[in-house]
């Protein structure tokens, strides 16, 4: 990885690939599948330039209603640190998540891919390794971590999960989690590590308690 300390260490303009459902966080790393044609264009300028591509969700209802929807208004910054061509004219590619950014405007490429003008400015702390994990209450996380594992039915390594740092687990936690582009979005929009934390624990509550009202109405 590049030490990109700072958000002046960042180029202003960067590719976009809008993805619902994509949800990348700084330092978690999301796989990519890549086939079509434009976005096998943003690799390879990407590879070429910068090795940043933009992550950024379509906004709300505007999956499928154009070829150029409207976009949400925050994303993160990814590098590429892991890329294999495969013989069947895809891409496999892994990002590292960087910062978040805010969309500040869309600027007239001639590429085939969009391109836009970000600012990671309102998101310093990003740069910052484990910023947070003093707030998040982590016996009580792993105890919901534990609870939806069980109820969800999915087996962890959990000598693993109990040595991992508090934002990879908290972080990683929210990348794999089940939910939707609104909460995922929201999910990214949290202003601390402890705010996710209590978000996701939140989500997870309610997944669990709807369940159970059904099979007690049943």
């Amino acid at each position: 990885m590049r030490p990109y300390r700072k958000a002046e260490d960042l180029p202003q303009i960067v590719p976009l690939f809008p993805l619902e459902n994509a949800l990348l966080l700084p330092r978690g790393v999301l796989p990519l599948n890549i086939f079509e044609p434009r976005y096998l264009a943003m690799v390879d300028f990407s590879l070429s330039t910068t090795r940043l591509i933009g992550m950024i969700q379509p906004a709300q209802g505007e999956s499928g209603a154009s070829p150029l929807p409207k976009l949400a208004t925050i994303g993160t910054l990814g590098r590429i640190t892991h890329f294999e061509d495969r013989p069947d004219n895809r891409y496999v590619v892994a990002l590292t998540g960087i910062a978040r950014f805010r969309l500040a405007e869309e600027i007239a490429a001639i590429t085939p891919f969009r391109q836009a003008r970000i600012d990671t400015l309102p998101f310093a702390s990003d740069f910052e390794s484990g910023r947070g994990e003093e707030e998040v209450d982590r016996p009580a996380f792993l105890k919901i971590l534990r609870d939806y594992a069980e109820f969800a039915r999915f087996e962890l390594d959990w000598e693993s999960v109990e040595k991992m740092p508090l934002e990879d687990l908290v972080n990683s936690c929210t990348m794999a989690s089940p939910y939707g582009a609104r909460e995922r979005q929201a999910l990214l929009e949290t202003g601390t590590l402890r705010e996710r934390a209590e978000m996701l624990t939140a989500l997870a509550e309610v997944e669990m308690a709807q369940r159970d009202s059904t099979r007690t109405l049943q």
